[in-house]
């Protein structure tokens, strides 16, 4: 029979890694990051004009065009004239055929301005192109 010291002594543990704090540090970090994340389309605050119903056509390569109040262009926040415009979207073409585009103007914004971007837009042979709008209160 065994002695009363080796009964009840403390088992040691016969080895492996405890994982559950690393476990825990995981899940805080895969917290904070779909906290973090955001899945807006970069590009300026503007006005959009109200719609009964608005399709999301967030992607991860969609292309933001923003006419402001005063006709400036801006493609993904960053302003631009028409010529430059032409040019940033042709070299996008050129290293992603088919990315998506997406228009958006101030309600107050001169329509000729917004005209002139599709054209432009026809011009370069883009086929995914949306107009945002806002809803409707």
């Amino acid at each position: 029979m065994a002695s009363s010291a080796t009964r009840y002594r403390p088992r040691r543990r016969t080895g492996g890694i405890n994982i559950t704090p690393f476990v825990d540090v995981l899940l805080v970090v895969l917290v904070i990051f779909i906290l973090t994340s955001n899945a807006s389309i970069p590009g300026i605050k503007v006005d959009l004009p109200k719609a009964s119903s608005a399709v999301p056509l967030e992607k991860p390569k969609t292309k933001a065009i923003t006419v402001d109040n005063g006709g400036r262009l801006f493609l993904d926040a960053y302003p631009v004239t028409l010529p430059e415009l032409e040019e940033r979207l042709r070299t996008e073409k050129a290293l992603t055929p088919d990315f998506p585009v997406i228009v958006r103007g101030e309600s107050s914004v001169q329509y000729a301005r917004v005209v002139e971007v599709l054209d432009l837009l026809r011009r370069i042979e883009l086929n995914q192109v949306g107009l945002v709008t806002g809803k409707q209160p």
